[in-house]
């Protein structure tokens, strides 16, 4: 992951089997298959590795509930394979997560009940565990913050809980170890044709200026929500495939959840399902399903859909958070294929991922979701190697164990998101008093781990480290904000830069940082 090197690499080594634009959950899964099959591969991203969507996810590795109820068994039983291959390849992250469903109505445990049997069924070998009904004393005793008034009981199951971000810079460095170049911070600004098929990109580096020309015989356009600004650079004349779905997710003390069990509303007002799920020493909230006509880095929630998640918090537990509580509030966007009819909603759209191919052979992979990014990544090489763009070669990600691999894992450890690399990272905080040193007295992380963020896994700004390196801005905003200076210091010294970069990202990083902040009062 020496960023450098890896750029040496995009100069030196022109031709590549596959340039995948895009850092999100997809592009860097496509990256870790087509590499794990011996294809040359460079993997470019515009900002930081899961920058947008990928870094703010609900958490979760799951089958998917309600689209079971929606009667997509094709998908759930996709998810569900993908969720136990998940944990089996990365349990130093992916890890199982029992939720309560709280029943307040007499047919709820008999019906979600049934539900979650055939969910555990068809999970087979790959099973988390088995559900389970809980009378209204064991529920309370499971969740002691869930409301009691007119609780019957509830019903327990089993999915999986992970770090998003942490995952992303995992799959970075498993890509990089099987030969590919993953660099962030590279924009594809023009695509190269001949004889109107796609031979290449151009691209630069947004930190330096320099300018590359790859040529490629497969170009994968992984962008997520932005998958139709590559479109039109392919073809302007082309139709939008897109249609961008907010969903946003509020951060909470772990007191409103006095629990290691999450719990889960199957059906609130809009017809969505609520998490309350605990990460990291706290409790993340939502989500929501709005449209948005078009897609941005850094989406800011509604005040309708900060409202309505508060509002369903309050009814389902006892301890009825208020906007004053929320630590951190921040918004993602799904990149749904657009609805074929106008009234068709969002959540009504298949979360299946669907492949196209545009006449100059550009591949675009569009919907899915984290729990399925491999199955993604194995179905989009497949579509190159049908297509006679590449040779034929075997899929082997079913097995790949993915960097940070550690079999037995102490969840309460606050370096766990290490995994085997965790020893490497306490000698490096052991190594001196000021790498030993506390960034902020309401979080755990040290100086080290700014000093390895930057090291080892491609930190160039104070944004990086705070968000997706160390995940302080998505858990305490007003706390990250107070570390912006000193983590801009540390940065500023280990990558040679001057004072007034170090004014620079204390300003940037502190503006991203109200958009996470929720005032008191409603604006």
């Amino acid at each position: 992951m020496n960023r450098d090197q890896l750029l040496e690499r995009l100069e030196r080594e022109r031709s590549w089997d596959f340039v995948v634009i895009g850092g999100g959950a997809t592009g860097l899964g496509i990256a870790v298959d087509a590499a794990s099959r011996g294809f040359r591969v460079a993997l470019l991203e515009q900002a930081d590795f899961t920058k947008s969507t990928s870094s703010k996810s609900t958490k979760l590795v799951h089958g998917g509930v309600r689209y079971l109820a929606q009667g997509d068994v094709r998908l759930v039983l996709e998810a569900l394979k993908e969720r136990g291959l998940m944990r089996r390849n990365a349990p130093h992250l992916v890890r199982d997560q029992s939720f309560v469903i709280p029943c307040y109505r007499w047919w709820e445990a008999p019906f979600y009940g049934i539900g979650l049997t055939l969910y555990d069924l068809m999970a087979g070998r790959l099973s988390f565990g088995r559900s389970r009904y809980l009378s209204r004393k064991r529920a309370l005793e499971a969740v002691p913050a869930l409301s009691a008034d007119k609780l019957r009981g509830g019903i327990l199951y089993h999915d999986g809980q992970f770090d998003d971000s942490r995952m992303a810079v995992n799959l970075a460095q498993t890509a990089v170890e099987h030969g590919a170049v993953a660099v962030n911070y590279v924009r594809v600004e023009k695509l190269l044709k001949t004889d109107g098929r796609l031979s290449g990109v151009e691209a630069v580096d947004l930190e330096s200026g320099r300018r590359f020309r790859l040529d490629a015989k497969t170009v994968v356009n992984a962008t997520g929500v932005f998958v139709d600004s590559i479109l039109q650079m392919d073809d302007p004349t082309g139709i939008h495939l897109v249609r961008p779905s907010q969903g946003v997710h509020l951060v909470l003390d772990r007191k409103f959840l006095r629990s290691e069990q999450a719990v889960m509303i199957p059906k609130t007002d809009d017809g969505r399902v609520l998490f309350a799920v605990p990460w990291h020493n706290y409790v993340v909230v939502g989500t929501t399903d709005t449209t948005v006509e078009r897609p941005s880095l850094e989406p800011r929630p509604l005040e309708e859909e900060i409202d309505f998640i508060l509002r369903t918090a309050d009814r389902y537990l006892s301890g009825r958070p208020r906007r004053e509580d929320v630590l951190s509030v921040f918004a993602g966007l799904r990149p749904l294929a657009a609805p074929k009819s106008s009234g068709e909603s969002t959540k009504e759209i298949s979360r299946s991922h669907k492949i196209m191919v545009s006449g100059s052979n550009l591949i675009t992979i569009i919907g899915g979701k984290w729990t399925t990014y491999r199955r993604m990544a194995q179905d989009t090489v497949d579509r190159a190697i049908s297509l006679g763009l590449v040779a034929r070669a075997r899929c082997v990600t079913e097995n790949l164990r993915i960097h940070g691999y550690r079999e037995t894992t102490d969840f309460d450890h606050y370096l766990y998101v290490y995994g085997s690399d965790l020893e490497k990272v306490e000698a490096l905080i052991r190594s001196s008093e000021e790498n030993g040193r506390q960034l902020h007295p309401r979080f755990g992380f040290r100086v080290g781990q700014v000093v390895w963020a930057v090291r080892e896994e491609m930190a160039l700004h104070v944004e990086d480290v705070l968000s997706r390196r160390i995940r302080a801005l998505f858990l305490d905003a007003r706390a990250a904000r107070e570390m912006a200076r000193p983590v801009a210091e540390i940065m500023a010294r280990e990558l040679g830069r001057p004072g007034e970069w170090i004014e620079s990202e204390t300003r940037s990083f502190q503006s991203l940082c109200d958009g996470y902040v929720l005032q008191r009062e409603r604006v």
